[in-house]
Parts: structure tokens; sequence; C-alpha cells
């Protein structure tokens, strides 16, 4: 039998993991000056968890959704998105409570699992980076967050990318808004996708985020939001895009632009972006947004909290078009040439040594020939050899030779802190 991996699941093999390393050191790095600290969720949670923080309307509820009955007969599921995991950990360990600093700022990175068709970039099994900052309602947070976001993608060294923004008002919008959108709609029901037509009567704001062509086309005429904001909605609002432009932040604001999951309200933004990696056709690479009402949805008090989340492979596949200079497998600093088996302890020895003292070092483990081994030692693109024999050994001498130049320097064996230094030095 030839086993092989399930459809939409990707191995990440040696010098591709250092990749998603350098993302991963990078969002730790930025976001700790943000003051947002890692938080490591399950995988695997009930079902409810997404089911109630989703919406039954949301394709990831519906279709999506990797989900069965475990042993014990319990309803689970693998993670689809982070938000909600992250929002359970808050509620269930009582992070709300008055000892805890608010607003209580987390990030998070990790496998996510949708059941849809594998493509460039979103794989069934995908990777997300995300932040989360539960315990405040003010559009100050919201504008740190994209801040935040921004500053993360310049740091890889992009900026050829747009922020659009739009909001989706309070609880009092929304209401008034969905009424609006129905009455519109509900003439040009039938030339609505079957998808749709279904979420006409669960959540109408869904169709607006339709990748259906018809669709599109019938939204695009759909009234407004911003036209239904409350006053303290469009305050927030208001606000929200005054402080960007303090910070000198440009924006765009769509007012069609939903969030794929019903959890939203207020402000939402998306960082898009145009790469040769997507056939220069305009993707996300971020978006995120406000979810008031979430933390209560799942059992905690009634606690604000915005944030985002990004694909890792989607970032990837932009930095690795734009020829970014990603990290690849390390090098070792120095390889140990064996010239037979009389010295193989004493070489072990002090290739243990110069681990232990902070030296990448290797060897051969297969009793290749010495220039068998050099060929290797050059494959592995290693800085330095050193080779080693009796004569070596007898003479407690050998020669460090820089593997760029051909350069050799004769280094004593019994000094170790001479070995290293000269190593380092390069």
């Amino acid at each position: 039998m030839r086993y092989q991996k399930l459809k939409g699941m990707v191995d990440i093999l040696p010098g591709e993991s250092e990749q998603w390393q350098y993302l991963e050191a990078t969002a730790q790095r930025v976001f700790q000056n943000y003051q947002y600290h890692e938080i490591r969720t399950p995988l695997l949670e009930q079902y409810d968890v997404f089911a109630r923080s989703s919406g039954d309307s949301s394709d990831i509820v519906s279709k999506e959704m990797y989900d069965f009955q475990d042993k014990g007969q319990r309803h689970v599921a693998l993670r689809p998105e982070g938000t909600a995991g992250v929002v359970r950990a808050y509620v269930e360990n009582k992070l709300f409570g008055p000892d805890q600093i608010h607003p209580y700022k987390v990030w998070y990175h990790g496998p996510m699992f949708r059941y849809e068709r594998p493509q460039s970039g979103r794989q069934r099994q995908f990777h997300q980076i995300g932040v989360e900052a539960l315990g405040s309602d003010r559009p100050e947070i919201d504008v740190e967050t994209i801040a935040m976001a921004s500053n993360f993608l310049q740091e890889l060294g992009l900026t050829d990318y747009k922020i659009v923004i739009n909001t989706l008002g309070d609880q009092e919008t929304r209401q008034n808004y969905h009424q609006a959108l129905v009455d519109y709609l509900t003439p040009l029901a039938a030339q609505l996708s079957a998808d749709s037509q279904v979420r006409l009567h669960k959540n109408p704001l869904r169709i607006l985020d339709s990748k259906d062509p018809q669709d599109q086309e019938i939204v695009a005429g759909a009234p407004s939001i911003l036209d239904y904001l409350t006053t303290a909605a469009q305050a927030h609002f208001d606000q929200v895009q005054e402080l960007l432009t303090a910070l000198n932040i440009n924006y765009e604001i769509d007012h069609n632009m939903v969030r794929g999951l019903d959890y939203y309200n207020h402000t939402i933004f998306e960082i898009m972006m145009t790469s040769p990696a997507f056939g220069n056709k305009e993707m996300t690479l971020i978006a995120g947004g406000r979810y008031n009402g979430l933390v209560a949805e799942l059992g905690g008090p009634d606690v604000a909290g915005v944030g985002f989340g990004m694909g890792v492979e989607r970032l990837l596949l932009v930095l690795q078009a734009q020829t970014h200079n990603l990290p690849q497998l390390s090098s070792p600093d120095i390889y140990l040439v064996t010239v037979d088996e009389t010295v193989t302890v004493a070489v072990a020895k002090l290739l243990s040594q110069l681990r232990w003292a902070g030296i990448s070092a290797e060897r051969d483990y297969l009793a290749k020939k010495v220039k068998a081994q050099f060929k290797q030692a050059n494959r592995l693109h290693a800085r330095f050899t050193l080779t080693l024999g009796e004569q070596e050994l007898a003479a407690q001498t050998a020669q460090l030779k820089r593997m760029q130049d051909g350069q050799e320097t004769l280094v004593h064996l019994d000094d170790l802190t001479e070995l290293i230094a000269k190593i380092k030095k390069g």
C-alpha cells in the first residue's frame, strides 16, 4: 500500500520550516512591543464553541467544519479559526477578573482546519497567526490593532499593501440595516445564488460577502450600512478614522465589506495586496475587527474584544514571490573531517565540546572517504573544516580551513578556546 498525505494537508520540510519560524519570531518581536503575550489553545474543542461564536449561517459551521463524535460521544471539532478558542480560554480561566490587566492582550499561532477546496495559499490544514485584545470597547484599541498589523508587515519588508476599513455598527445599527437589506434583496431573491437565498432569511449581511458574480452585481446596488449608523456607532467610527489619520496610516472605506464570522461589530478591516503569487490579483493578507458580544455568548461577562488573523501560507507566498531574503537551512560552522576510524572517538569528543560551546558542528556518519567528506562539507555550506587523523592527534594541532577562500590556520587541539574564537571570528 502506498501511503500519502490526505488531500489538503501539506508536509513542511526542513528548509521550509525555517521560514515559518522566521514569521513566528517576527510576530513575537513586534507583538511584544505592544504588550501582547502568547497563548496556546487546544486544536480540539467542543463543537458549540465554534457553532455559537461563528453563527450557523457561516460557511465555516454549515459546510467546512471538521466535526465528529469522539469515543465519549461528545460532539467535538477541530478548530477552524483562532478567536473562539481564545475567548473560551479567557472565560474558562476567569481572565476577566479584577486582578488581570485589561485589555487582556494575547497572540497565537498554529494550525486550523476547514474542509474546503484546496488552493494556493489555503489548504484544509492551514496556519494562522492572530491577536486578540479583550476588555476595552474604545476605538483606540481598534486602531492599535490595525497599526500593529501594519507594523508587522513592514517588519517583513512589505510596504505595497492597502488597508480597507468598514463598520458594522452597534446592535441597533445592525437591526435597522438588517431590515433595509432584507427589503432591498427580497424582490431580487430569485436571482441570488442558492447559498445567498438561505442567508437572506438567516443573516442577510453575509450576502455582501458572497463570491458569486451574480450576487456581487446585486449587492453593488444595496443600501450602505454607513447610512444606518446610530449616533454612538458613528462617533466610534469617526474616532477610528481620526486616529488612523493622526498615525499617518492610509486607509480606504468599503461599505460592503463584512467579515465571514457572525461575531463582528463596529470596526472591521482587511489588509490587501496585489502580488505575482496570486496572479497579480488583489488578495487579503490580514483581516479582523471588533467582536463585543462574543465573550458573553461563550458564557463570560459582557466584555468587548478586537483582533485579527492572517494566513501564514498566503503570507509566505507573497514573500517568496518578492524574492524576499527568507532564511534557508542553517549551515554548520565547522565540519570535522575524519581521516580514518582510529580517530573517531577523538572526533566525537571534540564535536561534543564544540556543540556544548555553542558552535554548530557536523561530521561524517557513513564512513566516507576524505574527499567525499569535503564534498559533503561543501554541500552543507560549512564555514570551516578541520581535518583530524593520527598525525594531528599526536601533534595536538590541525589545520582549520575556511571554505570560502581555502585559507588555512594552524590551531591547537588542546586549546579549545582558541579554536572557538577563530570559528566565531570567521
